[in-house]
């Protein structure tokens, strides 16, 4: 079991080399967009092998006893290339929220990152993530809450999957809900899944929280979604994640209007 007192103080050049850890890694970007806008919301970062090797061969590596060191790394490593490549809009950050022991401390690497690299605090993103379930609530909406003070954004990812559910929603308020792929895929052609989004987009507009469509594939898809009253996305159909660079967005992406729906019948 590990305590605060086994989680010292990172530098940033220190959680950028991955001290502490036994492996080394970096990051890719997906583009989230906004179309009413037609442009890039945000970037996010997401892990990869210094070989572009997927996620899941970074995580395989993360245990009880680096998490901490990890989920600092991730910060400062997505931080600094942020600042590299002058992404111009928001970063999103994946974060662990059982290995934030105190946010006023975890926080401060974040913090001291912004400002040694130069990427506005108040363009960074918070997501908590869906893999682990989150052992204590209300440590975990004083986190979100202490965010919120300092300037930042915080997201629930994966929503509707794992472990992110309505009662996660119901304890901890953020800014964003990100639906998970599983209720987007094929969704022009399911009824269920329409009602069952209309119903969040009503939701989180009633709780004061924006809603990102994760996993976006076909123009079908997007313009269900947008039928249904939502306006940012992520997925393949704009663009795959790039490595250690910031992907085009892709040709004619852009190019639709919810009104043009065609065989597409939401709720």
């Amino acid at each position: 079991m590990t305590t605060q007192h086994d989680h010292p103080q990172l530098s940033c050049d220190t959680c950028a080399n991955g001290a502490g850890l036994d492996f080394d890694f970096t990051m890719a970007f997906q583009p989230i967009v906004k179309m009413s806008t037609q442009e890039v919301y945000a970037y996010e970062s997401l892990a990869r092998g210094l070989n572009n090797e997927p996620a899941g061969k970074v995580f395989e590596r993360v245990n009880d006893a680096n998490r901490y060191r990890f989920d600092q790394a991730c910060r400062v490593k997505a931080v600094k290339l942020a600042a590299e490549l002058s992404i111009p809009c928001f970063l999103s950050i994946n974060f662990m929220p059982n290995a934030v022991y105190r946010p006023e401390l975890c926080i401060r690497t974040t913090l001291a990152a912004a400002a040694q690299y130069g990427f506005p605090i108040e363009r960074i993103i918070f997501e908590i993530t869906e893999s682990e379930e989150i052992e204590d609530r209300d440590h975990m909406r004083g986190i979100v809450e202490h965010y919120a003070h300092r300037g930042l954004k915080t997201a629930i990812d994966d929503f509707g999957a794992g472990y992110a559910g309505l009662n996660l929603l119901a304890d901890v308020r953020t800014d964003i809900v990100k639906l998970d792929m599983a209720l987007i895929r094929d969704i022009h052609k399911d009824r269920v899944r329409q009602i069952i989004v209309k119903g969040l987009v009503q939701i989180c507009a009633d709780l004061q929280s924006s809603v990102i469509a994760e996993g976006v594939e076909t123009k079908e898809e997007l313009l269900a979604l947008q039928s249904l009253g939502i306006d940012l996305f992520q997925g393949y159909y704009f663009a795959k994640p790039a490595f250690q660079s910031l992907p085009a967005i892709a040709p004619g992406a852009f190019n639709t209007a919810a009104d043009q729906t065609g065989s597409t019948t939401p709720a």
